[in-house]
């Protein structure tokens, strides 16, 4: 049959009555060629009724009655019959085929109709004639209108995983080679090409989002592998050369390289290219997503060493060749195949994607047999030019075009190729574990098939050495934000399929072997002795290879990670001879090293690296010292050594044992080291790193805190050493977490007091008061630190500092030292007519209260001072009311009397404040009224009336207060509404 019909029931459910479908699905030649549901569904796979209907047709195929086309059917009938099987059909169906019929009916007639020129007429139940095309029912404008929705959600709401099954379904129609596969891409590449972000993302020169870039990365690669079909007709081909032309020839089309050449390469244009390196970067051509596919369309299959390589396991050399050297054997006699790397493993992926596994292995095989060659010449050549690579110790040999991180994926492909060999099928694959993600893949070793007659390999080791082999492939970094983003993404993507593979001897043995040659091959290896200077840095690899190593061969595994920890960008500036790299020769940006976007993630991942090997060493000195040194020399960022430093720490005090005193100590060197490099740079976690090394220091012993405290000058800021460190280090919680004797904590506290005086010389204005409070318990240390403090009052300290120290002192039952250092703190102050609200003024009223409590003697000295720096008429007057309000002397210092009398304004040294205080007075009446509002008039009333109660504390104070009043009538008699009140309050 080439017509199936039927009806399909879909049953009842709690919310929906059973409904019936009618469906008819036309096939030709074990295809679907065109479906028709009653449901009206619309999606790009079939609808579930017509499943239903297939299925039933493949499971029951006595249960669906076959029945000739129609077209025998009528033929076996006369002409009643005919008539008869018309009438009724046209009756059955009136409404929707009478219009129909009888258009026909009118043609028939008509002798010189289109129909009648036909022979025959068509038959829907009869196959295709041999030669159409036959290919899979597809709806095309489902998948466009599906394409256009997710792209249109920008990578919300799960869109992106929709996308990649497409993509997904792509790949499996690919496998199953079905011709709809390259139909289907063409229509998703055309959503994708029209989508609007395309513009708006060029003209504002942004770079595609994240997202969307892998999703055209995707793309690309899937064109790749479709033109590279093995078995695709000529004229197919070139149709899609034609297509892909035309995309990459549209101005949105997006690089391949990620975003729209916004890494500013246009301005260095008018440069003079550097002699030699005519294709150099800048004058590279244009780069779409679909170049490679475009190149790949000049690919061809009919090379007959490739055939042979794919068609034959057992392609060997005719032994008597071995001997010379060929291009196309190995010495073994294994086939070769030397194409460009990324090329060669396209090819690989278009033979798996095809539906081709077992060429897509063997072509492998060879691909890895010609690396294993390459990397042999290349350790060949190097052991030539060591000497004189080390005497320079840089290289300018390097891949400068990496295969992690590379557009066509070439590792990653060679590895799945290798691992899908492999795979052991377990019965329930679909089994979700309780955490819900699905269980790694688990593989087996199977023996590779091969010509030679000593062959002991698997698939699997394989795949481990060209994943290491690709992984440590010294290679520059490459420019772009995006180029560089993705050669990280891609590094991760390897390792994590490394990890699910359990290491075994077999595998163990492969690891080993490779990573002596990694540390062997010179320039060739990212893991070599001498690397280029932009190398991309191997933390990441050499983390996982570390972790790996550990168990079989510490010794290998120390010496490769160590080996890995370098990060040469950062070492140096670029020497001005090294040419290799021409595109950082002009630097857009005038910086100590290239654009390197990554550079944070790099720093981070190496701090990983030590972070590993230190808590593999804990406990062995020998081990510790060495990744000390290495991070010491490697790691230049401050708050990484920090990060390591805590690490080491919590690796060391773990909570249900012991600590481990080898970690710890290097926990403490690196805190130290932390500290010399932020010392006089500024750091905002500066204060909560010193309050580390402290807790660090003390943990370790107190010997370390000791050591700390001697050597603080090289450690701290003068503040740091004695607010922050020594005030800890005094604490009663560190005395009790270390349970000191005596001796021990005598030394401690001798210790803390020499800091404490050498930061008060160095830095009095901010240590003086932490000095004498740290020096309280020890008679001798107390007085140095005065002295210094009185020494230093005068040029090197402020008064709100002098007077903070003051009441200190006085606190502390100094009187007289608090009066002095008042005293001082009273010549570095001015307050000015109006500064009535000034903080300094409770310093000074407590000052003068002091020297009153001390005695006349105390008062007539600071009286002078005050009446010298205070000019606020307001202040002096309250120091004047106070003063006249309790005798002085009340302090009652021993070996003094005091006459307990009340003191009088006429005599010194009260006269000399009251004076002071009218004068003030007078000079602010003035100052007011220049400037005077008349809102302001009721206040200055008030004022006027507290000058006449401090006036009238003078003898003939009433006759001056009246000469001021007039003399200020006369003066301001323009101010009539103002003189008008004066009159009133004052007469």
């Amino acid at each position: 049959g080439f017509h199936l019909s039927g009806t399909v029931t879909e049953p009842a459910t709690a919310t929906e009555p059973e409904m019936t479908y009618k469906v008819a699905i036309s096939f030709d030649r074990c295809k679907i060629t065109s479906v028709t549901c009653g449901c009206g569904n619309k999606d790009i796979f079939y609808c579930a009724h017509v499943v239903a209907l297939s299925l039933y047709r493949i499971r029951k195929p006595d249960q669906v009655k076959l029945r000739l086309p129609i077209s025998e059917t009528l033929f076996q009938m006369n002409r009643d019959q005919l008539q008869k099987f018309v009438q009724y059909l046209i009756t059955a169906h009136h409404t929707e085929v009478l219009p129909t019929a009888q258009k026909l009916a009118d043609e028939i007639l008509s002798s010189n109709s289109e129909i009648n020129q036909v022979h025959g007429a068509p038959d829907p139940t009869a196959g295709a004639s041999i030669d159409d095309e036959n290919c899979w029912h597809l709806d095309e404008e489902q998948v466009r209108e599906q394409v256009k929705l997710f792209l249109s959600q920008g990578g919300y709401y799960g869109s992106g995983k929709q996308l990649n099954s497409m993509f997904a379904k792509v790949r499996e129609m690919l496998r199953m080679r079905d011709s709809n596969g390259a139909r289907m891409l063409t229509l998703i590449t055309e959503q994708f090409m029209a989508d609007p972000r395309l513009s708006l993302w060029r003209q504002q020169g942004t770079g595609i989002t994240e997202k969307c870039r892998q999703l055209w990365d995707e793309l690309g690669a899937l064109w790749v592998c479709v033109v590279l079909n093995p078995h695709c007709k000529l004229e197919e081909k070139s149709c899609w050369l034609r297509q892909l032309r035309k995309w990459g020839e549209m101005d949105v089309c997006p690089l391949e390289d990620g975003n729209y050449g916004n890494e500013l390469p246009n301005i260095t244009n008018a440069l003079t290219q550097s002699s030699g390196h005519s294709q150099d970067s800048l004058a590279r051509p244009r780069r779409t997503v679909f170049t490679r596919a475009i190149e790949g369309c000049d690919l061809h299959w009919q090379d007959s060493h490739l055939q042979r390589i794919i068609s034959s396991d057992f392609y060997v050399s005719p032994s008597y060749q071995r001997e010379g050297e060929s291009l196309l054997f190995n010495s073994q006699g294994q086939p070769l195949w030397l194409e460009h790397v990324p090329t060669a493993c396209a090819r690989v992926d278009a033979l798996r994607s095809h539906g081709y596994p077992r060429e897509a292995l063997r072509l492998t095989v060879a691909i890895i047999n010609t690396l294993r060659l390459q990397q042999q010449r290349q350790l060949e050549i190097y052991k030539h030019q060591k000497k004189e690579l080390l005497q320079r110790g840089a290289t300018t040999i390097t891949n400068l075009e990496g295969w992690v991180g590379h557009p066509l994926n070439p590792i990653g492909c060679l590895f799945l190729t290798l691992t899908e060999a492999c795979r052991l099928e377990e019965e329930n694959c679909l089994e979700i574990s309780d955490a819900g993600d699905s269980k790694p893949p688990a593989y087996q070793h199977v023996p590779v098939v091969t010509g030679s007659q000593d062959s002991d390999e698997s698939y699997l080791s394989l795949a481990l050495e060209v994943a290491l082999m690709g992984m440590g492939q010294q290679r520059v970094m490459p420019e772009g934000l995006y180029a560089q983003d993705k050669v990280c993404r891609n590094e991760e993507q390897i390792i994590a399929r490394l990890q699910d593979l359990e290491l075994d001897p077999v595998l163990v043995q492969t690891l080993r072997k490779q990573c002596i040659l990694l540390l062997e091959g010179g320039p060739f290896s990212g893991l070599g002795e001498v690397i280029h200077r932009e190398s991309v840095p191997m933390h990441t690899f050499a983390k996982y290879l570390f972790s790996a190593l550990l168990p079989h061969d510490a010794d290998l595994a120390y010496k490769l990670a160590l080996r890995a920890m370098r990060l040469p960008v950062l070492e140096t500036t670029a020497p001005s001879g090294d040419v290799t790299h021409p595109h950082h020769l002009v630097s857009v940006v005038p910086s100590r090293y290239p654009r390197w976007f990554t550079l944070g993630h790099l720093e981070s991942q190496q701090c990983e690296l030590a972070s590993t090997m230190l808590t593999a060493a804990k406990g062995d000195m020998l081990r510790l010292r060495t990744v000390l040194e290495a991070i010491q020399k490697n790691i230049h960022s401050s708050s990484l050594i920090f990060k390591l430093a805590q690490d080491a720490f919590k690796i060391a005090t773990p909570a249900d044992s012991n600590s481990d005193t080898t970690l710890l100590n290097v926990a403490l060197e690196l805190g130290l080291q932390v500290m010399r490099m932020t010392l006089s740079t500024l750091n905002w976690r500066r204060r909560e790193m010193v309050r580390w090394l402290v807790t660090c220091a003390t943990e370790v012993g107190v010997r370390a805190l000791v050591s700390i405290l001697q050597s603080w000058y090289s450690l701290f800021t003068p503040t740091e050493a004695t607010s922050i460190v020594a005030a800890t280090v005094m604490s009663h919680n560190t005395i009790l977490r270390l349970s000191l004797d005596y001796p021990q904590r005598e030394e401690l506290a001798s210790c803390a007091r020499t800091l404490a005086l050498q930061c008060a010389m160095k830095d009095p204005q901010n240590c003086a008061l932490s000095a004498l409070t740290l020096c309280e318990k020890d008679h001798i240390a107390f007085e140095t630190a005065y002295q210094i403090v009185i020494d230093a009052a005068s040029t090197g300290m402020t008064y709100t500092q002098l007077f903070t120290i003051a009441r200190y002192m006085e606190h502390r039952g100094y009187p007289l030292r608090a009066f002095k250092l008042a005293s001082l703190a009273m010549t570095h102050l001015n307050l000015a007519y109006n500064q009535d609200t000034h903080p300094a003024i409770n310093d000074v009223l407590w000052a003068c209260a002091l020297s009153h409590s001390l005695g006349k003697n105390e008062l007539a000295a600071i009286i002078p001072l005050v009446v010298k720096s205070v000019h606020c008429a307001t202040v002096l007057s309250d120091i004047l009311r106070r003063c006249t309000m309790t005798a002085p002397g009340l302090a009652g210092i021993p070996g003094r009397r005091n006459s307990g009398k009340l003191m009088s304004t006429d005599k010194a040294p009260l006269r000399q404040l009251l004076d002071a205080t009218i004068s003030a007075y007078i000079n602010t009446t003035h100052s007011r009224l220049t400037h005077i509002s008349p809102r302001h008039y009721g206040e200055f009333i008030e004022f006027l009336s507290k000058a006449r109660e401090t006036f009238l504390l003078a003898q003939d104070g009433h006759i001056q207060f009246a000469q001021f009043i007039d003399n200020l009538k006369q003066i301001y008699k323009g101010k009539k509404k103002l003189m008008l009140l004066v009159r009133e309050r004052f007469g």
